[in-house]
């Protein structure tokens, strides 16, 4: 490599990363190679993303971190934690999967985060935040209790650091006094990137073992002074430190603080992971300033819109989306919820660092002062609503269902045993496609139904979407919550409004008398198309639409009970949802005869890998077909379905 000035370096021609399978090569690279090899790592990842979508922004931001970490540390016997781990696609090319990356988030390929079953240099699965430093933790302390001696590394964001199990997990650590590495990797703080040789002295010299030797001994040499005196030398080293380095928070729980330098600048990484890797003090946290898109013009002039990416040209920047048939339920959410507060005041909106992805983005273009991010902290947003709603406030708590999981206590203590009209409005409902099963929306209908006083909704169009936020609105006698899936609607035509439903009502949609389909949410179209498919077997088959999951349309399930031969529940939910409440209500009331012939149909009690959406739900048996299936396998007839409308 040929060096041209401070900043600039000419690859060699002999490409590196193609003599790189795996880190143990890698580390017998020289340390002036890796600039180059950095380069062809960021090309490969815009390449491989370009193809497969996904993550690209944040990847590209720890380029150079991520082939530091593995130059310096001895991977896997050293343990590194990608926090959510969506900026994991270059570790992956580095860590014997580049053959692969081309796979990556695709039927049966690589996942879009870090996973344990798929490789030894994953040593923790992450795709929610805020978890490294816990797990870190843990790894730490099974290491000491072995009487082993390897790093343990965590990394994490600065978004990810707005969470409170950080802190917690930093307050432990630091109570433990253990050897645990965590790297802030900020790419988004008010801090200006530090630039120049006094900051890389700083850096190196601060991360060294002697000025760490000379603090602990000056902290221990306080303490052996009168109180008085105590304090005000522990006063000025804090002051002292605090002017060159800002990490005076991170020191009060108990790390040491390295930092900030700059991530992109390996000349100043290196030395610093060297140091730190080298100490025998801990824990420490090395600030780390990178920028998201780092390298790629269109990532970084845009780093919202390259965030996530769906295949895209890499000359000329653009995404390959194709053309919406109908506006996504995101859209849809949010433009009902700022057609609500037009007319009530009342109606406030949170997201938990989401706005965009929840729809409260629109909401907030026209009602800024009434709508609330509150971070990577779903457990704060929930309680934040509660104390909104104590006091007459009507707050929609906007969370995907998997994230809605982090905060199961606070909707269980704060929300539900109060009563408190807490609305949530819970998005990427059932089955999300590439982002697998850390991102399904699988069990809110079970968690949330086996609590008292919660009303829950699952919109099966956008048209129903729309008139469930206005029942939402108008429902003030305790909490509820609307479920809808990720991704464009049905197309139905979008009413001028919203009008309030009558609580725990549902609807029929197709009139028979053999079968009834009985869906809740989304699955409603492949009940009309399953119905479709039975009527042209000779089965009448009636349609309907739940619409609640809690309470139940007794009525309706009277009615579907006594007049059918079989009775189908359809939700895209894991089982103790609505099926099981559905079956709960007709064991009471009786009708679990020897007439009638029930079946549940709920997700598969196992983790999806990711695929294509109607894969996943294919191979649920949550289609057309499936749905047509579990019909004759009710009735124990010979299945014979003619093709209709292009399905079998």
């Amino acid at each position: 490599m040929k060096k041209i000035d401070e900043n600039t370096y000419v690859p060699s021609r002999t490409p590196l990363l193609d003599r790189v399978a795996d880190p143990s090569e890698l580390r017998l690279l020289p340390e002036d190679a890796l600039p180059q090899l950095a380069e062809e790592l960021r090309q490969e990842t815009i390449n491989a993303v370009s193809i497969t979508g996904g993550h690209l922004g944040a990847g590209l931001g720890v380029v150079e971190l991520t082939v530091a970490l593995h130059w310096v540390f001895d991977t896997p016997k050293d343990r590194v934690i990608w926090d959510v781990g969506h900026q994991a696609y270059p570790h992956k090319i580095l860590t014997g999967r580049r053959s692969r990356i081309r796979t990556l988030r695709q039927p049966g390929g690589l996942s879009g985060f870090t996973k344990r079953a798929e490789s030894e240099y994953d040593p923790f699965g992450a795709a929610h935040s805020s978890t490294s430093i816990s797990a870190g933790l843990g790894m730490v302390v099974a290491r000491d209790l072995k009487g082993e001696t390897n790093n343990v590394i965590s990394v994490i964001g600065d978004g990810a650091m707005s969470a409170g199990m950080a802190y917690e997990a930093m307050n432990n650590a630091g109570a433990r006094d253990a050897r645990l590495i965590v790297i802030l990797n900020d790419n988004d703080m008010s801090i200006a990137p530090p630039t120049g040789a006094l900051s890389r002295y700083l850096a190196r010299t601060t991360s060294g073992g002697t000025y760490l030797h000379l603090r602990d001994i000056a902290k221990q040499l306080a303490k052996r002074l009168p109180k008085q005196w105590e304090r005000r030398a522990a006063r000025i080293e804090e002051l002292s430190r605090t002017y060159w380095s800002g990490g005076a928070l991170f020191e009060e729980l108990g790390f040491y603080y390295v930092g900030p330098i700059d991530g992109h600048d390996l000349r100043q990484l290196v030395p610093v992971l060297k140091n730190v890797r080298d100490t025998k003090q801990g824990p420490i946290l090395v600030h780390v300033v990178t920028k998201k898109g780092k390298g790629y013009k269109f990532a970084e002039d845009s780093a919202d819109k390259y965030h996530g990416v769906v295949k895209f040209n890499v000359v000329s920047g653009a995404q390959e989306k194709p053309k919406a048939k109908a506006p996504s339920y995101t859209k849809v959410f949010g433009e009902a919820l700022a057609a609500e507060a037009r007319k009530d005041d009342r109606i406030v909106g949170i997201t938990a660092a989401m706005p965009d992805g929840t729809g409260i983005d629109i909401f907030a273009r026209e009602f800024p002062d009434r709508a609330f991010d509150v971070g990577i902290a779903e457990q704060h947003a929930v309680t934040f609503a509660a104390g909104l709603a104590a006091e007459g406030m009507k707050p929609f708590a906007a969370i995907y269902s998997t994230f809605l999981q982090r905060a199961y206590d606070q909707i269980v203590h704060d929300v539900a045993i109060q009563k408190l009209p807490v609305r949530f409005a819970i998005d990427r409902a059932g089955l999300v496609g590439a982002d697998g099963p850390t991102h399904a929306g699988s069990f809110d209908v079970t968690y949330l139904g086996c609590l008292p006083g919660m009303t829950i909704m699952a919109a099966a169009d956008e048209a129903e979407l729309r008139h469930m936020v206005a029942t939402a609105a108008a429902h003030d006698d305790g909490p509820s919550a609307i479920r809808y899936p990720r991704g464009e609607g049905v197309g139905i035509a979008l009413p001028p409004e919203g009008i309030p439903l009558e609580i725990g009502k549902g609807r029929i949609l197709r009139e028979g008398s053999a079968v009834a389909l009985l869906s809740l949410g989304s699955r409603l179209q492949e009940c009309l198309r399953a119905a479709d498919q039975l009527a042209a077997a000779g089965l009448s088959t009636t349609v309907a639409d739940a619409r609640f999951a809690k309470p139940l349309d007794i009525g309706l399930l009277r009615q579907l009970a006594r007049h059918h031969e079989v009775l189908v529940t359809v939700e895209e939910n894991a089982i103790g949802g609505f099926g099981a409440h559905v079956m709960q209500v007709l064991s009471r009331e009786a009708l679990l005869d020897g007439k009638l012939r029930m079946r549940a149909l709920f997700l598969p009690d196992i983790f999806i890998d990711q695929d294509k959406p109607d894969a996943m739900y294919a191979a649920a048996g949550l289609d057309a077909r499936g749905i047509v299936e579990a019909v004759f396998a009710a009735l124990g007839r010979e299945q014979k379905i003619p093709i209709v409308g292009g399905q079998v």
